[in-house]
């Protein structure tokens, strides 16, 4: 399953060194991300090709059905989930110790994040999905096109919701193949499900404040970004890769991850909710203005009423109404003129500060160091 780059030991990593023209962020994502994701999507790449044989064995329609839901996951992404808890377990065990054993590990990841993304658009009726039609959609126009009976949108979404249960266990078989010890592997699991239980949570919290957005806050939907998207993209993996490690719950490194991944996780939430108002169609894969469209109760939005006035407020009120273009292009000219843009960005800037602070608190191998570092600056900086 390993890439033969990987196949002895720990990642040899530089950092990059950016052409012109390139997008210097993600030059830096890259340095610390390209031999890990080749890796990882030769382990994910094996185990569903099995899975998917053995589903086929029970009808040739099962075999479409699973051939759909390993495109899910094999149709790109930065894998940020794997490499976060590479450099977690990588902070620990230094770069002697083989990394083939945990590839299984850090693929999970993938799989869980898969099931997460497919549930996530079948909730927000999103359309795209990395340039894509999301699943959903491309099941509702693939049963059009065959002719079925019934509704095509009820359909398409059934199915989605089918394979994202089928990520969720695959997640879970493919966890079972690391090569750790058992005992070492319950503790991993142990992560493993606080962190399902917290993204569940964060998700119940977003679709709550969807509904019920005139009662939110700026704290609660800061809460929806710590369970959400911290935990299970930046804390959790770190944790998680911690335990693969073997490093105890109370060890000094473990208190670091956490402070670090809660910070960095958080910021990340934050620069999403930039790019879902700000972002380039383009680069994001995904309409921009949705947040504005849905009235989506996000950070940015939540600040932008506080600091309205009162005839910036009245005009906020049309966020989530059925506006066209043109307006949500107003709109999101008017959530910056609050200032509510620039305290996000502070936001952020002061969460990549305090995660770099706790790196300073823990020993961990250096090379880890500078990728959590450069890491931290990448993903809270980054155009998609």
């Amino acid at each position: 399953m390993a890439n033969d780059a990987v196949a002895g030991n720990a990642l040899r990593v530089a950092p990059a060194q950016p052409t012109d023209g390139d997008d210097p962020v993600r030059a830096v994502l890259a340095a610390y991300t390209k031999d890990l994701v080749t890796a990882v999507e030769g382990t994910l790449a094996a185990f569903l090709s099995t899975e998917v044989d053995a589903m086929t064995e029970i009808d040739a329609a099962m075999g479409g059905f699973a051939a759909t839901a390993r495109d899910c996951v094999l149709a790109g992404g930065k894998r940020v989930r794997p490499t976060f808890a590479y450099w977690g377990w990588r902070g620990a065990v230094g770069g002697a110790d083989p990394l083939p054993p945990v590839l299984p590990a850090l693929g999970a990841l993938e799989l869980l994040h898969a099931f997460a993304l497919v549930h996530d658009d079948v909730m927000d009726a999103s359309a795209t999905r990395r340039g894509r039609p999301t699943a959903h959609v491309a099941l509702a126009a693939r049963h059009t096109a065959a002719g079925h009976r019934g509704d095509p949108r009820r359909f398409g979404e059934s199915v989605a919701v089918l394979i994202g249960d089928l990520c969720m266990v695959w997640a879970d078989r493919l966890l079972a193949h690391a090569d750790v010890p058992p005992e070492r592997l319950l503790d991993v699991r142990r992560c493993y499900d606080q962190m399902r239980v917290e993204t569940i949570a964060g998700q119940y919290l977003d679709v709550l404040g969807e509904s019920d957005a005139a009662n939110w806050s700026v704290d609660r939907a800061l809460r929806v970004a710590r369970y959400k998207t911290a935990s299970y993209t930046v804390q959790r993996p770190l944790l998680f890769g911690a335990r693969l490690a073997g490093v105890g719950g109370d060890a000094p490194l473990t208190a670091a991850y956490a402070r670090y991944g809660l910070a960095v996780g958080e910021a990340f939430q934050l620069c999403d909710d930039l790019l879902g108002v700000y972002g380039d169609p383009a680069t994001t894969g995904k309409p921009t203005g949705d947040d504005l469209r849905t009235g989506k109760p996000t950070v940015l939005l939540m600040l932008a009423r506080q600091l309205a006035t009162p005839i910036q407020r009245r005009a906020l009120d049309r966020v989530g109404a059925d506006v066209g273009a043109g307006e949500v292009d107003r709109l999101a000219e008017l959530v910056a003129d609050t200032g509510a843009v620039d305290r996000v960005e502070r936001m952020i800037s002061d969460r990549v500060a305090e995660a770099l602070a706790a790196l300073g608190t823990a020993s961990i191998d250096e090379t880890a160091r500078t990728a959590l570092t450069g890491l931290a600056t990448a993903t809270t900086s980054r155009r998609a």
